[in-house]
């Protein structure tokens, strides 16, 4: 196992390919828009999450497993997708309604993260790869407590809630970024308040099921590949990723990330079009068709850790500006 990053002085690629590809295909501004039936799928979501959390307690153990491992962790998962779109104000137009229906998805996951998301996920697109901006690498500390042993890789992919709470903390103390805002307490009392309405009225065993659902969503599970997939290398040179298997279907799209990172102005609806469009700017990247795979190969293959990411000088420029969404 490398004991530290693997340190490129190149370029970020997404720049350079959004460039070429903007030049050669400049039908693709044309995806670049809204989907306000993103609001739809998330009302939807947390509405049948609150539903089957009202059955919970009927649930027999194993049962109760099955469900939040079966099904909360695809629709918390999903959520989690929906949050992704409303950070890149690909929902609506008007960002207060982007940043209420963030919130909203956070009533199915217990955990009240969209607006610490959106303020970090933003640094992780403008200083992909730069150590000390981009909240999406892991600290040496953390690098080096993953290890390389297939059990310690797999405890880190089961607590990945935890790690991926913890990580904006790295920005604080490299850069100063600060944590908390009005929005971040907002979402914070809100949450909480839903989860002390849940807990009230449908019981413990609800609760317990949401926190499950997003336990599984996020971590030791098939979607958990996904997290693996999008930047660790493993082809020299590239530092991201697509997944375009089946589970696309059932996650908006998400394994579409070159895409997303040349064109992040471009909804999850239209990322495959967009794919369609510049074939031979994606069909030469290594790709995946199965996150299982990919979790299995990162938590087995001892040359995998923490570590296997690519790191940008942090003294290089930000790059060009993200392209954003046209009116709808």
């Amino acid at each position: 196992m490398s004991h530290d990053f693997i340190y490129v002085d190149e370029p970020i690629s997404h720049v350079t390919r959004r460039r070429e590809i903007a030049a050669k295909h400049p039908e693709v501004r044309a995806l670049m828009s809204r989907n306000p039936m993103s609001a739809v799928w998330i009302v939807a979501l947390v509405s049948s999450q609150w539903l089957v959390a009202s059955f919970a307690p009927g649930f027999d153990a194993w049962v109760f497993i099955a469900v939040a491992f079966l099904f909360g962790a695809f629709v918390n998962h999903a959520l989690y997708v929906m949050i992704h779109e409303c950070t890149h104000a690909l929902v609506f137009k008007n960002q207060t309604l982007n940043r209420l229906f963030a919130i909203f998805c956070d009533f199915a996951l217990v955990l009240p993260s969209a607006m610490g998301f959106r303020k970090f996920h933003l640094h992780h697109h403008r200083y992909l790869g730069q150590y000390d901006m981009d909240p999406d690498i892991v600290s040496h500390k953390e690098a080096e407590l993953i290890g390389n042993s297939p059990w310690r890789k797999a405890l880190w992919v089961a607590l990945l809630p935890i790690s991926q709470a913890l990580r904006p903390m790295k920005l604080k103390a490299q850069r100063g970024v600060e944590l908390w805002d009005a929005w971040v307490v907002a979402n914070l009392l809100a949450v909480i308040a839903v989860n002390v309405a849940i807990y009230l009225w449908l019981g413990p065993a609800a609760l317990g099921y949401l926190a499950l659902s997003t336990l599984f969503a996020l971590g030791l599970h098939p979607l958990g590949g996904r997290w693996i997939q999008e930047h660790h290398v493993t082809k020299e040179g590239q530092d991201t990723y697509s997944y375009y298997g089946p589970l696309n279907k059932l996650c908006f799209n998400m394994g579409f990330h070159n895409e997303h990172h040349d064109f992040p102005a471009v909804p999850w609806n239209k990322l495959p079009k967009l794919r369609e469009i510049a074939p031979e700017s994606y069909d030469n990247l290594k790709s995946y068709d199965s996150w299982l795979s990919v979790l299995r190969h990162f938590i087995f293959d001892r040359s995998m850790s923490g570590y296997s990411r690519m790191v940008h000088p942090s003294t290089m420029p930000a790059g060009a500006a993200i392209p954003v969404a046209t009116d709808d």
